[in-house]
C-alpha cells in the first residue's frame, strides 16, 4: 500500500493587467475574481483599487459582490512600499487559506493619481520586483493593476520588468541591483556630523529641525536600531535637512549584501540585534543602501 503525497502548494502567481478604460478594468478584473470565487477551499477573494473602480466591480459582479472583500486602496497603501509589504503579509497570515492561497486584485494608489515623483516610482517597481522573492514560498494568486490614463507610458513599462507574466520581465535581484546601481547625491556641505548615533543626540537634533517629538523619537529609534544591525560603523554619521524630510547616512565597514535587508522582519533569536532595518523602512519614507568595496552607505529619509 502506497501513500499519496499531497501536491505542492503552487507558486506565487503575480501577474499585471495593463488598461485605458474602464470597461478594461473590468474585463481584466472580473474573470480574475471569479476565478477566485470558483476556486475550491480558498477564501473569498480581494479587491483593493480606487473606489470608483470598486464600485464599477459590484456593479458587474452583480449577486456575487457580497463574496469578494473590497478594500479602497488609500486604506491599504498607507505609507512607503515596505508597510505595502507588512500590510500583505499580516493579511495573508489572517485571511489567506492554507499556503497563503488567496486572489489578490491590487491597484496601488499613486497608479490612480498623478504627481507621484520618479523616486516614489523607484521605491514602488522595487516592491514589485522584490513581491516575486518575498511571497515566493505562498500560493497567492496576484493581479496589479495598471491604468495608463495616470500611471503613464514609463511607469507601465517600467512596472512590466517586475512581472513574470510579462515578455520583459527581469530577475527580480537584477532589476533591484540596477534600480541601486543609481549613486545617491552628494550630502550638503553644511550636514552634521555626529560620532555616535545615539537616539537621544538624533531625537534632540530632529526635533531642533522642527520634527514633532513623537515623529523625532521615530526617525531617532530608526537610526539606532539601523546603526546596530550595520555595526561596526565605519566613521561618523551624518545628519541634515528640515522637517519633515529629515536625513541621517550612516557609514557599515562591510555590506548589506542582502536586497531584502528591511523587507524581511528579523526572527525572535538570530544574530541581529533588533528591528534593525526593518524597523527603518518601516517609519522612514525612503531607505536607501549602497554596498560599495569597502562597505555600505545607508541614507535614511524620514518623509
Amino acid at each position: 500500500m502506497t501513500t499519496r503525497q499531497p501536491p505542492m502548494p503552487a507558486a506565487f502567481d503575480h501577474r499585471m493587467a495593463v488598461f485605458d478604460t474602464d470597461d478594461d478594468f473590468v474585463a481584466a478584473a472580473l474573470p480574475f475574481l471569479g476565478a477566485g470565487l470558483a476556486a475550491p477551499g480558498e477564501p473569498p477573494p480581494v479587491a483593493v483599487a480606487d473606489p470608483r473602480n470598486l464600485d464599477l466591480l459590484r456593479d458587474a459582479l452583480g449577486g456575487d459582490a457580497k463574496n469578494v472583500t473590497c478594500i479602497p486602496h488609500t486604506d491599504w497603501y498607507t505609507g512607503s512600499a515596505a508597510n505595502a509589504v507588512a500590510q500583505a503579509a499580516s493579511y495573508l497570515t489572517a485571511h489567506a487559506g492554507p499556503g497563503g492561497r488567496i486572489h489578490l486584485l491590487m491597484e496601488p494608489v499613486w497608479s490612480g493619481r498623478a504627481g507621484r515623483s520618479a523616486r516614489e516610482t523607484t521605491e514602488w517597481i522595487r516592491y514589485e520586483a522584490l513581491a516575486n522573492l518575498l511571497f515566493a514560498p505562498t500560493s497567492t494568486t496576484a493581479l496589479c493593476a495598471y491604468d495608463t490614463r495616470t500611471a503613464g507610458p514609463a511607469v507601465v513599462a517600467a512596472a512590466r520588468r517586475a512581472h513574470p507574466d510579462t515578455d520583459v520581465y527581469q530577475d527580480p535581484v537584477r532589476l533591484a541591483a540596477e534600480l541601486d546601481a543609481v549613486p545617491l547625491p552628494l550630502p550638503p556641505a553644511g550636514a552634521q556630523p555626529l560620532a555616535e548615533p545615539h537616539a537621544g543626540a538624533v531625537q534632540a537634533w530632529a526635533e531642533a529641525r522642527g520634527l514633532p517629538a513623537a515623529d523625532a523619537e521615530l526617525f531617532a529609534t530608526a537610526v539606532a536600531e539601523t546603526a546596530a544591525a550595520l555595526a561596526p560603523l565605519d566613521g561618523t554619521a551624518l545628519l541634515w535637512g528640515e522637517a519633515p524630510a529629515c536625513v541621517c547616512e550612516l557609514r557599515s565597514a562591510r555590506p548589506v549584501g542582502d536586497p531584502l535587508a528591511g523587507f524581511v522582519p528579523p526572527p525572535p533569536t538570530g544574530p541581529e540585534p533588533g528591528p534593525g532595518l526593518w524597523y527603518a523602512r518601516q517609519v522612514c519614507a525612503y531607505v536607501d543602501i549602497r554596498d560599495d568595496a569597502q562597505g555600505a552607505t545607508v541614507r535614511l529619509q524620514y518623509a
